[in-house]
C-alpha cells in the first residue's frame, strides 16, 4: 500500500477534538493547525478515518505545498506532482480553489492553471492529448494562504456530517459533526442518563447514541474514494466488517429527547429510526419546563432557541431564564448549552464552569458548561426518569 500525507479538516475550534479522535484510532505524530489536523496513513487508514471520525469535515490527501506568487510558479509547482500515481486515465478531475491574503487572488484563474498543469502531466504519462474524464471523481483543491499553495485531493465526497440518517432537518439544523463535538466535550458516558429538552430533529441525541453504542458515524454512507481503483472493494468490506464488530450491541443506557414542536419531533423519530438507535433514544412531545427526573448525575446537552429573528430574542432569553430554574431543580445534574447569546450566563442565573467558543456554521456561539458531581458507580434504573418515556 502507498503512504500518504493526510489532512482531516474541521470547523474552527474543533481541531483538538479531531486530533484526540485520531489518537484514539492509533495515529501519532499529528500536526494541528487552524482547521486542519495532519497525519500519515495508507489506503486502509483513509477508509478507517472516513468511517470513524465524528467531528472532522473531510479527509484529504495532501499532494504538495509550495510558495507561489505568480501563475507560472503555480503551473510549475503543480506540474511536478505525480498525479498519475493517484488519478487513472479516465479520472474526472474537478478543480476547486480558495485564496486568502495571497498575490494570486483570482480563484478561477488559479483553478484554470492547476487544471492545465494537471492535464499536461497526465499527457506525459498516458501519451495522449485528450481525456474522457468519465471515470471516478477526483476533486482537487488549490488553497492559497499567504502565498503558500497547498494542493489536496478529497477522499470523502459529501462532507462527513452527512451521516445518512437525516433525511429532513428542523428549521435551524445543527451539523452532525458539531453535535458530536458537544457530546464529546461534555465528557458524557453511557452510565449517565442524557437529556435534550430542545431536541429538534434529534441530532444531539442521535450523535450521543452513536457514540454510546460505538457505531461508526460513516457506516451508513458511501465515500468518493470507494470508487477509486487504488481502493479495492475488499478493503472497504474489511474495514466496514471490522467496524461493525466493535459496535456495542447492548442497549443498557437511555437518552431522553423531547421538544414542544410535534412536527420536528416526527422528523426526529424518522431520523432516530434510520440511524438504528431507537432502542436507546426515547422521544416525547414535551415543553422543557415540564421535564423532571428522579435520576441522579444526569446530563443535559442542548442547542436551545437562539432568537436570531426580529422579535424572537426576548422569548429566547426568557427560555434561558427558565432553563436556569430547571437546572436548579436538578441538583446533581450537569448542563451544556450552545448559544450565540453572550448574555446567557446572566439570564441563566449562574456563571458557567467553562465557556468555549465554537461556530455553528458561520455563527459564533458559546458552549456554556455547567458541571455537576460525577457518579461513583452506576446504581439506578433508566425507567426512574419521569417527564419523558
Amino acid at each position: 500500500m502507498s503512504r500518504y500525507s493526510l489532512i482531516a479538516t474541521s470547523t474552527f475550534g474543533l481541531e483538538a477534538i479531531v486530533a484526540d479522535e485520531l489518537r484514539k484510532l492509533g495515529y501519532e505524530d499529528l500536526s494541528v493547525k487552524n482547521g486542519k489536523v495532519g497525519f500519515i496513513g495508507d489506503e486502509r487508514d483513509i477508509a478507517r478515518s472516513n468511517l470513524w471520525l465524528r467531528t472532522a469535515d473531510r479527509v484529504l490527501i495532501k499532494m504538495t505545498e509550495f510558495r507561489t506568487t505568480s501563475f507560472e510558479e503555480l503551473f510549475q509547482g503543480t506540474l511536478q506532482v505525480e498525479w498519475e500515481k493517484l488519478i487513472p486515465e479516465n479520472g474526472r478531475m474537478h478543480v476547486v480553489g480558495k485564496s486568502v491574503r495571497s498575490k494570486l487572488f483570482s480563484v478561477p484563474g488559479c483553478q484554470r492553471i492547476v487544471k492545465k498543469a494537471l492535464i499536461e502531466r497526465m499527457k506525459k504519462r498516458y501519451k495522449r492529448e485528450r481525456f474522457t474524464e468519465d471515470g471516478p471523481v477526483y476533486k482537487i483543491e488549490v488553497s492559497l494562504l499567504k502565498d503558500i499553495a497547498t494542493l489536496t485531493v478529497d477522499t470523502t465526497g459529501p462532507g462527513l456530517h452527512k451521516r445518512g440518517y437525516r433525511g429532513r432537518a428542523g428549521e435551524a439544523p445543527l451539523k452532525e459533526t458539531l453535535a458530536a463535538a458537544l457530546v464529546i466535550l461534555s465528557k458524557w458516558q453511557p452510565d449517565r442518563v442524557l437529556a435534550d429538552p430542545f431536541c429538534g430533529s434529534g441530532t444531539i441525541p442521535i450523535e450521543a447514541a452513536l457514540l454510546g453504542k460505538n457505531i461508526p458515524p460513516g457506516l451508513r454512507r458511501d465515500f468518493v474514494s470507494e470508487e477509486w481503483p487504488q481502493f479495492p472493494k475488499r478493503l472497504w468490506r474489511s474495514v466496514r466488517a471490522e467496524a461493525e464488530s466493535e459496535i456495542n450491541e447492548e442497549n443498557n443506557f437511555r437518552i431522553l429527547a423531547s421538544d414542544l414542536d410535534g412536527r420536528v419531533l416526527r422528523t426526529a423519530r424518522e431520523n432516530v429510526r434510520t440511524a438504528g438507535v431507537e432502542e436507546v433514544v426515547a422521544l416525547q412531545k414535551l415543553d422543557f419546563r415540564g421535564f423532571s427526573s428522579k435520576r441522579k448525575f444526569g446530563c443535559i446537552i442542548s442547542n436551545p432557541p437562539y432568537g436570531e429573528r426580529l422579535g424572537d430574542r426576548e422569548s429566547a432569553q426568557e427560555i434561558y431564564r427558565e432553563l436556569g430554574r430547571l437546572y436548579n431543580s436538578l441538583d446533581t445534574w450537569s448542563l451544556f448549552a450552545l448559544t450565540p447569546d453572550p448574555e446567557f450566563q446572566r439570564l441563566f442565573g449562574k456563571r458557567a464552569n467553562k465557556n468555549r467558543k465554537l461556530y455553528n456554521g458561520r455563527l459564533k456561539c458559546y458552549f456554556y458548561q455547567y458541571f455537576g458531581p460525577l457518579p461513583k458507580k452506576r446504581k439506578e434504573d433508566p425507567e426512574k426518569a419521569t417527564g419523558t418515556p
